[in-house]
């Protein structure tokens, strides 16, 4: 019981690799009393040795590092480390969909676009912190809770591209939509009866602000001029600057996707 409660008390080590000159995500960590900010350089080579000696649990990255780029830090570290290697989340003002892509596909565990607010990194540090791997889960269990993990990164590299930010309740409600519809394709055929009403459950809400937050998310992507990124994303060019889809259509667009991909 004690070694289990020192665990639970333990904090996260935290590493963090960003150029930033103001070193707001660096002081962030090293102010807080959860986490422990074990190092930072915006060196490469250097991340790659302090990661090997210090052994953080996560290494906040830009992509853009001198020496070596992130991308090389995250191979480095997965081949020499391996067991022990860190959950890696990379933050960049590099917001393509392929760089988005490519990071997740090498093994990071996130991509965040800049501005970074030390808040919504420490919750995505919270949740990727829970998702640990229970000696007595079944097979079975563990591959259901890849397979969800996967299709998690593809929805939020998705909503990343074209614009949705992750802080907004909408992303939160529009995410929770696209794994009901790929869990459930018929949902869409009811998202007033069905599908706002189990979002709104889950998250403790009514309905009509979910239907709300997700509107409101759509705005803020075509805002931000994104419309590009969805037409690239499937392949045709579906929307102008002039028109945005709707609630329904968007998670329905995006859930189709995910199903076509496997």
């Amino acid at each position: 019981m004690e070694k289990e409660n020192e665990k639970a008390n333990k904090k996260l080590k935290i590493y963090v690799a960003d150029t930033d000159e103001k070193k707001t995500l660096a002081n962030y960590f090293a102010a807080s009393e959860k986490f422990e900010l074990v190092g930072s350089s915006t060196n490469g080579h250097e991340v790659i040795e302090d990661c090997k000696n210090l052994k953080p649990d996560f290494l906040i990255s830009e992509v853009l590092l001198s020496e070596c780029d992130g991308f090389l830090v995250l191979e480095s570290l997965k081949q020499s480390m391996q067991g022990e290697c860190p959950k890696i989340i990379f933050i960049s003002n590099l917001s393509h969909s392929g760089f988005v892509s490519k990071a997740i596909k090498e093994g990071a565990s996130y991509f965040m676009v800049k501005p970074v607010s030390p808040q919504n990194l420490e919750m995505r540090i919270d949740e990727l912190s829970k998702q640990t791997i229970q000696p007595d889960e079944k097979e079975e269990d563990l591959k259901q809770k890849q397979n969800e993990k996967q299709l998690d990164e593809k929805i939020s590299n998705i909503f990343i591209s074209i614009g949705i930010p992750a802080h907004i309740k909408g992303y939160q409600f529009l995410r929770e939509a696209v794994k009901l519809a790929v869990e459930e394709p018929e949902i869409i055929g009811s998202i007033t009866k069905r599908l706002y009403p189990a979002i709104a459950e889950k998250f403790e809400t009514s309905s009509s602000k979910v239907e709300r937050g997700m509107r409101h998310a759509i705005e803020v992507a075509w805002n931000r001029g994104k419309i590009e990124n969805i037409n690239t994303l499937f392949g045709l060019r579906i929307y102008s600057s002039n028109e945005k889809p709707t609630n329904g259509e968007l998670i329905a667009l995006i859930a189709d996707k995910m199903l076509m991909e496997g």
